[in-house]
């Protein structure tokens, strides 16, 4: 059995990882605190906070199906990658001057666009560079790196409000702006360190097809689609969970320390989670991800005191840890090469879709029933897609040894 070591980790891998790095410090130092930003300083409802995240991920939803497809028609992953990490860093710095929902909407899209031309081809150019039977490693290290970047950007953001408004409940717009300016930084030190060091994989000419079909893709990779759709529909923004631990007496500095504990648990899971799906069945890896992440939700909808969110924010990092690179390693089992980045196209449109009725149905259920409910609601859905994906086989064409899958 080859030893699982970072030293086997190919170039392109330590690239792409440097650059989700740096730009995790830069978004989450800042996006965490968008939704506070809006409830606290601009007295935007619950409704419209859902709608504003779910807007985002599902304007840059259709724009990562056709940025991978554009990357497999060019066989070239790394100039789209370069420009969405570059418009996203250009959107931030408009932040510093928003007054108004409708502002931060705004630079909330242009950020979301930015990611959605460069998810899909950056994932396919990790898939690309790496050999199978280390597929899971290595997009488990890319994921440990982002949320590596997230924990500091986190860290960061605790900082800079300890120091300019302290145990404050509430965050103050002076405190927002001076972390808009600190974000600035690694945003561009994100878009440098692809730009310089990634290098563009030369794939075999074998043309895709002309034109775009799911069908293409495949039955099973299709099926997966659905059934991660339906986890999906219940899975809205976390911006709902910031919410519910300040409905729960957390201040702005805890609820900072509750997301900085869930990702240290996250990257500290990623990389042995991957390793260990390049040896077990990867769908067994995500529906036990799942089915915890239907645990979590429900402790969140039950939860009466703040203590306990530090917990679920802790199970929540562990679920993400298990699950979410996971899922990518998969992706590239299921389809030929030179449509990977069509598949991670469409796999982040799917996810990217859903992040819109997601977010404005959990909003809703907040406003009318409770901020218990959109964590109910999310409990079940991923508990009927956990079984889905249970009695879901998969035909992968490249799957990595003891993966139990058939070719």
């Amino acid at each position: 059995m080859k030893r699982t070591t970072t030293r086997v980790i190919p170039r392109n891998v330590w690239a792409a990882s440097l650059t989700s790095f740096f730009m995790d410090i830069s978004s989450e130092m800042l996006f965490n605190l968008v939704p506070l930003f809006l409830a606290n300083v601009l007295g935007v409802k619950g409704t419209f906070i859902g709608l504003i995240e779910g807007v985002a991920e599902s304007t840059a939803s259709l724009l990562k199906l056709f940025s991978g497809r554009i990357s497999d028609r060019l066989r070239r992953r790394k100039g789209l990658a370069v420009a969405g990490y570059g418009i996203s860093a250009l959107a931030k710095p408009f932040l510093y001057f928003a007054s108004s929902w409708g502002a931060v909407a705004a630079v909330r899209w242009a950020d979301r666009v930015g990611k959605g031309i460069r998810t899909a081809p950056r994932d396919a150019l990790l898939a690309d560079s790496t050999q199978a039977e280390r597929r899971g490693l290595a997009f488990g290290f890319h994921r440990a790196a982002d949320t590596a970047g997230a924990l500091l950007g986190v860290l960061g953001a605790l900082l800079a409000v300890a120091m300019t408004q302290g145990g404050t409940t509430l965050l103050q717009v002076q405190t927002f702006r001076v972390i808009v300016l600190v974000s600035i930084v690694p945003a561009v030190l994100a878009v440098m360190a692809l730009a310089v060091l990634a290098q563009e994989v030369r794939l075999i000419k074998k043309q895709s097809p002309s034109k775009l079909s799911f069908r293409n893709l495949g039955k099973p990779f299709l099926l997966f689609l659905a059934i991660v759709g339906t986890f999906e529909l219940g899975n809205s923004a976390d911006a709902f969970l910031a919410l519910r631990a300040q409905t729960l007496g957390a201040n702005v500095l805890a609820i900072l320390g509750m997301i900085a504990t869930f990702n240290l648990v996250y990257a500290l899971i990623s990389t042995p989670a991957g390793a260990l799906s390049d040896r077990l069945p990867r769908k067994f890896l995500i529906v036990g991800g799942w089915l915890f992440y239907a645990l979590v939700y429900l402790g969140v909808g039950l939860a009466r005191h703040s203590w306990a969110m530090w917990v679920l924010y802790m199970a929540y990092g562990a679920y993400y840890g298990v699950a979410y690179g996971v899922a990518r390693a998969l992706i590239a089992d299921l389809v030929p090469p030179e449509l990977r980045g069509t598949a991670y196209g469409a796999y982040s449109m799917v996810v990217g879709a859903m992040a819109l009725p997601a977010s404005l149905v959990a909003g809703a259920l907040w406003d009318r029933f409770g901020p218990e409910s959109p964590f109910y609601f999310g409990a079940g859905l991923a508990l009927i897609a956990a079984l889905a994906l249970w009695v879901w086989s998969p035909t992968t064409r490249t799957a990595p040894r003891g993966s139990g899958s058939t070719r």
